[in-house]
C-alpha cells in the first residue's frame, strides 16, 4: 500500500500511521526491486540462449544485439558478452579453422564482366558460385552452391564425389525459377565451371558467363563470404557418414540460411525477409 501510494503521500508520515519502522519498509522495498532485477536478468539470459540456439551457435553479440530489438529489448554488446561468458555460449566463429591453399587457375579468355558489382537491384538476374570440400565416411566429397546477388540468397546447391562439371549442373538444375531470367553468371577460374558442359548450359538459357581475374579472389567475394559461412556454420559441425545424409543435411542448412539467418548486408534481415520487403515496396 505505502508503495502504490508513494507518490501521493510522505512515506514518513504513511509508516507513521500503520506503525512500521520505516527501515522495515525500505528493507522490503530493496527485496522487491532485487527480485524485480533478478527475474529481468533470468528472462534476459533465456532470450539470449535461445537466440543463440536457434542461431546454430553461429550469433554473435552483434546479431544478438539485433535480434534483442526485434524483441524492443536494447541491450548492449558488452552485456551480451558477459552474459554468453557466464552462459557458456561460444560462437562457431571464434574457433580458428584451417584454410588450404588455393588452386592454379586456368587460362580461359572470358573477362570479369561482373568487376565487383555485387549490389543487383533484379532477383536472379546475377548468380555467383564456388565449391568447397566435404569429408564423408573416409572420403572427400564436394558441394556446390549457387547465390543470387540480389538478396543473398542460396538458391541452388548440389552435392557428390566428384569435383567437376557435373556437380555444377546439378546445382545449376536445383535452382527454382526461370533461368532464362538470369543475366550473368560469375564464378572464379576452377575448370569445373569452364568447360563445354557448362558452356552449353549457361549458352542454352542465354547466361552471359563472367570469371574472376587470374588469382584473385574478391572478383568472387560474396560466393567466398558465403562458403566460410557454410564451413564454420554446417560442414565443420557435422560428420557425414553417406552422401544420403550430407544431401539431406545440407538442404535443411539452406532452408535455415535463407529464412532464419539474419544477414548483416541485407539490414539484419534474412535473405526471405528482404525478397518479401522488396517485393512489398513495388
Amino acid at each position: 500500500m505505502i508503495c502504490n501510494n508513494a507518490h501521493k503521500y510522505s512515506v514518513s508520515a504513511m509508516c507513521d500511521v500503520l506503525q512500521i519502522p520505516r527501515s522495515t519498509y525500505y528493507f522490503h522495498l530493496k527485496k522487491r526491486e532485487d527480485n524485480e532485477r533478478q527475474a529481468e536478468e533470468a528472462d534476459l539470459q533465456e532470450r539470449i540462449y535461445t537466440i543463440f540456439k536457434q542461431s546454430r551457435n553461429n550469433y554473435g553479440t552483434r546479431k544478438i544485439k539485433k535480434e534483442l530489438e526485434k524483441q524492443d529489448k536494447i541491450v548492449s554488446r558488452r552485456r551480451i558478452g558477459q552474459i554468453m561468458k557466464y552462459l557458456g555460449l561460444v560462437s562457431n566463429y571464434t574457433v580458428a579453422y584451417y584454410k588450404p591453399q588455393k588452386k592454379q587457375s586456368n587460362e580461359a579468355k572470358i573477362a570479369n564482366v561482373l568487376n565487383r558489382e555485387f549490389q543487383q537491384e533484379k532477383e536472379l538476374s546475377v548468380l555467383v558460385s564456388d565449391l568447397t570440400y566435404v569429408r564423408v565416411g573416409k572420403k572427400w566429397h564436394y558441394v556446390c552452391l549457387f547465390v543470387d546477388l540480389f538478396n543473398r540468397e542460396i538458391v541452388g546447391a548440389s552435392a557428390g564425389p566428384n569435383k567437376d562439371a557435373a556437380l555444377v549442373y546439378k546445382a545449376l538444375s536445383s535452382i527454382k525459377g526461370n533461368l532464362t531470367n538470369v543475366q550473368l553468371f560469375h564464378t572464379d577460374r576452377g575448370s569445373e565451371f569452364d568447360n563445354q558442359l557448362m558452356i552449353e548450359a549457361t549458352k542454352g538459357f542465354g547466361i552471359q558467363r563472367s570469371l574472376s581475374a587470374k588469382g584473385c579472389p574478391y572478383d568472387n567475394a560474396v560466393a567466398e563470404a558465403t562458403f566460410k559461412s557454410f564451413k564454420i556454420e554446417f560442414v565443420y559441425q557435422k560428420t557425414f557418414h553417406t552422401l544420403e545424409q550430407l544431401e539431406l543435411e545440407m538442404w535443411d542448412h539452406v532452408n535455415w540460411f535463407n529464412h532464419i539467418r539474419i544477414h548483416e548486408t541485407l539490414g539484419y534481415l534474412t535473405p526471405a525477409e528482404f525478397k518479401q520487403q522488396y517485393e512489398s515496396s513495388k
